[in-house]
């Protein structure tokens, strides 16, 4: 019987490695990064570790060091990050040479700053250990990751892929997070589009770019909010000394067109810095054709396809119907609220969650009859004492509450803007039903996470069957290593605005490499003062940040306080759209802020970082 022929031998080690700029051919040598000449550590014996200090490098080196790393990986089509004495590496690259490619290999043993190599090299993957692979600049991982992507067939497929992609990267939704890791990869060099289109509610109701926060969420929410709490102050003034005999009316009218007005100023902002940053906006749906191509459809179904190297999913969520007779044709959801071109009048909330309740109590603020039906409980999963105070306080200012009740069908009874419906509730605890006359149904009952139709199944990105949401690492990467995803469809992860604006800015800067320094500046305008009129040009921040310090200082200044703070961790903050949060928008652009100073309207904002040091567990100051 014939002998198997032995297999092939690994391919050889390099003894140097390149950053070839793009289309350009390798060459064998890189600045002050050199192959050893020494013989490789013997088997069963490790290499002898540096010495203290030996691998750290300075700030300004590391960030070269990263450079040239990223050089590397762009510059080949298969890089091997390896040690000589590991039998993982050793797997590995006997793989690759069966499968007959051509590697770029570095022994990080093997070479004068291997220590500092794989330093950045965790700094760029969040991997710390060898082999490190990159195939056609897509990190596949450790040797568990590559054997497992060669099983599945997908590393086969990235080595087909040509990589003369259209872009760098594509971003799918161009909400917060996706706009926040768009501009930071072009800022960063990178050739990048944003697809974003959003399907109209079953009221028909469709917005511009920036997503749910600025269109129909917290800051339309605020500013009725806003209004509302003007219509108390009004009534409080009285004992305050201010007279006036007018009877005081609200306009819902004037109200929404002011707000809308604002609103379109904010998408049109964003579309004025992707501009700037010459970043790609298409106006299209975007859906999965294949690996590493996408299919863009927009309003007019016109079609097209794009490639990329890698994705970023930022798709956000909307608003949950009931799936019962008439929500659709005859209910609406916080898509249509904001925009509503007529008072909503006599209004059935029906949920029981922070959206839900904030609604109403807005609604009830602006002098509109509000019912709150409730399924079990107020805001499940939150402090129940805290919850029941709050359902208190709505009941004083007039809103009523019908619990243990669920809609089960929703009629028309009048047309007209807005009409009358009678809704038929059934008691979850019984057989009763009750029947109620509104204007306006308002559903709140929760989100669900626009996954369905992005042809994520074709190239193999898992999502959770129960939620819908896409589960990732802790570097925001889904199971497929070129798709990586930020926001409200991640699994498990917190859904606040400036947690998605941070990320998304933190994963361009890990894909594509950061800057050591940068100043920021802005002129702002409070949130309070946009409807209202006030100048735009008052309040300004400014910060030098040095992403190579390991020190931050930060020194505030409003009206007569001043704050001088050393910070061991910066959070992404859960509290926004205030004169604080303009500040600390341009304090996080970069980990480490060494001076900050900012006039405002007030000295909200630094009053604003003394209460989030107070409550926030994870913020915590050196004075």
């Amino acid at each position: 019987m014939a002998q198997p022929p032995p297999p092939p031998p690994p391919p050889s080690r390099a003894q140097t490695f390149s950053t070839p700029g793009r289309g350009s051919s390798p060459s064998r040598r890189l600045g002050n990064v050199r192959g050893a000449a020494g013989p490789p550590s013997p088997p069963g014996r490790r290499a002898r570790p540096p010495a203290p200090g030996a691998g750290r490098l300075s700030g300004a080196a590391r960030e070269e060091l990263r450079r040239r790393l990223l050089g590397l990986i762009e510059g080949h089509r298969v890089v091997i990050f390896s040690k000589t004495y590991c039998p993982h590496s050793t797997r590995v690259k006997e793989l690759f040479s069966s499968l007959g490619v051509d590697c770029n290999i570095l022994e990080l043993d093997q070479v004068d700053e291997g220590a500092g190599v794989q330093e950045a090299l965790s700094e760029i993957t969040s991997q710390r250990t060898v082999p490190s692979v990159f195939v056609n600049r897509v990190h596949v991982g450790g040797c568990d990751h590559t054997f497992q992507a060669h099983q599945s067939g997908l590393l086969q497929q990235l080595l087909q892929q040509d990589p003369a992609y259209d872009y760098d990267l594509i971003v799918i939704g161009g909400g917060s997070g996706g706009l926040s890791c768009a501009q930071e990869a072009a800022v960063l060099g990178r050739k990048v589009m944003v697809l974003d289109f959003v399907v109209p509610s079953p009221r028909g109701t469709a917005w511009g770019l920036g997503g749910t926060c600025v269109n129909v969420g917290c800051i339309p929410k605020k500013l009725m909010h806003q209004a509302a709490l003007l219509g108390q102050a009004l009534t409080d003034s009285r004992k305050f000394g201010w007279e006036y005999s007018q009877q005081v009316r609200h306009s819902w009218a004037t109200m929404t067109e002011a707000i809308q007005s604002h609103i379109g100023s904010l998408s049109w902002g964003h579309r004025l810095a992707l501009r700037e940053k010459a970043v790609t906006y298409v106006n299209s749906y975007g859906e999965f054709v294949e690996h590493h191509k996408v299919k863009a459809t927009n309003e007019k179904g016109q079609e097209a396809l794009y490639t990329a190297a890698k994705f970023v999913i930022a798709t956000g969520e909307r608003p949950r119907y009931l799936g019962i007779p008439g929500d659709r044709e005859y209910c609406i959801t916080s898509d249509d609220l904001f925009s509503l071109p007529y008072c909503p009048g006599a209004t059935l909330v029906v949920g029981a969650s922070y959206v839900a309740l904030e609604c109403a109590g807005f609604l009830a603020g602006l002098g509109l009859e509000v019912t709150v039906m409730v399924r079990s409980v107020l805001l499940r999963g939150f402090d129940q004492e805290m919850a029941e105070k709050v359902g208190a306080s709505m009941q004083q200012l007039g809103v009523r509450f019908l619990c243990k009740f669920v809609p089960v069908e929703v009629q028309q009874l009048e047309r007209g803007l807005p009409g009358r419906l009678k809704v038929v509730a059934k008691s979850t605890e019984g057989t009763e039903t009750i029947e109620g006359i509104y204007n306006t149904v308002l559903l709140a009952i929760g989100r669900d996470s626009c996954t369905k139709k992005l042809g994520l199944e074709k190239i193999g990105v898992n999502v959770s069957e129960k939620t819908g949401k896409i589960p990732v690492n802790d570097e925001e990467q889904t199971s497929v290593p070129y798709v990586y995803a930020v926001g409200d469809v991640l699994e498990g992860k917190p859904q606040l605005t400036p947690v998605a604006v941070q990320a998304g800015k933190l994963l361009a800067r890990r894909l594509f490499g950061g800057r050591s320094e940068k100043v920021y500046h802005t002129l702002f305008w409070p949130l309070e003062w946009t409807v209202a009129g006030r100048d735009n040009n008052t309040c300004y921040a400014k910060i030098i940040c040095n992403k190579l310090d390991n020190v931050r200082h930060v020194v505030g200044s409003g009206h007569a306080l001043i704050l001088k703070c050393r910070f061991y961790r910066v959070p992404s903050p859960g509290c926004h759209h205030g004169c604080g949060h303009a500040l600390l928008q341009e304090w996080l652009h970069l980990r480490n802020c060494c001076l900050c100073s900012s006039i405002g309207s007030s000295s909200s904002c630094v009053q604003f970082i003394l209460r989030w040091r107070q409550h926030s567990p994870v913020f915590r100051t050196h004075f």
